[in-house]
């Protein structure tokens, strides 16, 4: 697998100020699924653990579920919209092709010196959102940034398909990065880590409603506009993507995997998650995981997760993070964060 990118060097420390998450009231479970497609829960817990997932309502679109995780990660880090000069959106569902979903979120917020736009790539987007916010922050080009993942792929997901409907859920994580002038401040970014293969962009994708396969009368029957997924393939590309990257971002932060105090993966499968912290040699309490309520929520799940940790006894101070994805692509990404 290619190694294409590495983490920039910068010398203004950068920090998360606060961290928020939202999602949907409506609960799928799997019971609920097996009146829905040929599946039963004791199939779907044991190939994924996931028990249910979050989904939107006709009217809740990405931008709102964004809108409302930003909202509680200025309210944490007790900044203003109007302070926010940058916003990230990561998101594969966006709620239109163009504007960016984050011009949305910016109007919401009443972000409006804010520069707004988005970032496709997948699961892992969130943390690429992180790594170019904080360089933007440690080059001294913007103060305060807000990032977010943010999806709503129950809109992209054939429900007919018991082996991908089953998988995925919505929600909406964000956090507030900014530049660290006390040197005691928790949530120091110590390293970052970002890569991609595009060798493997056809073992998960969504081949349809673009410009290469547009949606038509004649193919709109034919579930192109939905996730596909070759699984064997995936989870062998991301069991080694996700542990190759944690390495990098372990070894670049000076640390080894016995100063990881809590790893935060990409919830996507219990599987791949067991596979790789195995081969990290890291115990399953030293994993936080929320895949069991939230299924995959793509560019949402590890900041959902890290959220959910920073608001609970998860996280204590001083203790070093590990944040860890992959993604369609293949795109893979990790940090390291000393809270």
């Amino acid at each position: 697998m290619t190694n294409n990118a590495a983490s920039n060097k910068v010398t203004r420390a950068v920090r998360i100020a606060g961290t928020g998450s939202y999602v949907p009231e409506k609960i799928l479970t799997n019971h609920d699924l097996e009146k829905m497609v040929d599946t039963s829960d004791d199939w779907i817990t044991s190939r994924t653990g996931i028990k249910e997932r979050r989904i939107a309502g006709a009217d809740e679109f990405t931008s709102h579920m964004a809108s409302h995780a930003g909202r509680r990660a200025l309210d944490q880090a007790g900044i203003r919209g109007e302070d926010i000069d940058l916003i990230i959106v990561a998101t594969i569902t966006p709620d239109t092709l163009t504007p960016a979903t984050a011009c949305y979120v910016q109007k919401s917020l009443d972000a409006y010196r804010a520069v707004a736009f988005d970032i496709s790539a997948a699961c892992s987007g969130f943390l690429y959102a992180l790594e170019f916010a904080r360089v933007a922050i440690a080059c001294g080009t913007f103060k305060n940034a807000l990032i977010i993942g943010a999806e709503k792929l129950s809109a992209f997901v054939n429900w007919t398909d018991r082996d991908t409907c089953v998988l995925f859920g919505d929600g909406a994580g964000a956090a507030v990065l900014t530049s660290q002038d006390d040197d005691n401040a928790a949530g120091t970014i110590l390293s970052t880590h970002l890569g991609t293969d595009g060798k493997q962009a056809a073992i998960l994708n969504i081949p349809g409603g673009g410009s290469a396969c547009p949606i038509t009368l004649q193919n709109a029957e034919q579930h192109l506009a939905a996730l596909a997924m070759q699984g064997r393939e995936v989870f062998k590309c991301a069991v080694n993507a996700m542990r190759q990257a944690a390495e990098i971002a372990i070894e670049e932060a000076g640390l080894t995997a016995d100063d990881i105090s809590l790893v935060i993966p990409h919830q996507a499968n219990l599987r791949i998650i067991d596979a790789i912290t195995d081969r990290l040699k890291i115990e399953k309490n030293r994993v936080f995981i929320n895949l069991d309520k939230y299924g995959n929520t793509s560019a949402a799940a590890v900041a959902i997760a890290l959220d959910e940790a920073n608001r609970s006894a998860a996280v204590k101070p001083g203790d070093r993070i590990l944040l860890v994805a992959f993604g369609a692509g293949l795109t893979w990404a990790s940090a390291v964060i000393e809270w």
